[in-house]
């Protein structure tokens, strides 16, 4: 595997930076359903609970396969750091 600037494989930085957008979305997402919601717009809020599983799932599923290339289980960082 290559290795980019970062020191990470390319695939590993890769998954990593889907999976914080993902979750970059998410947060963002969550605003835009309160204004959804507070404008009294079902059909859109909606849109956006659903575009917020959809990144969640995103988020999980690269956690997983980030696991699976070697990573830990727990995003908890290995003792001594």
């Amino acid at each position: 595997m290559a290795t980019g600037e970062t020191g990470f494989d390319d695939v590993t930085y890769d998954l990593i930076s889907v999976q914080y957008h993902a979750l970059k979305g998410g947060y963002e997402y969550a605003q835009y359903l309160r204004d959804a919601r507070e404008a009294g717009k079902v059909e859109i809020a909606a849109f956006f609970e659903q575009v917020m599983a959809e990144d969640a799932a995103r988020a999980r599923r690269c956690h997983e396969l980030l696991r699976d290339l070697g990573g830990t289980a727990t995003t908890t960082p290995p003792p001594g750091m």
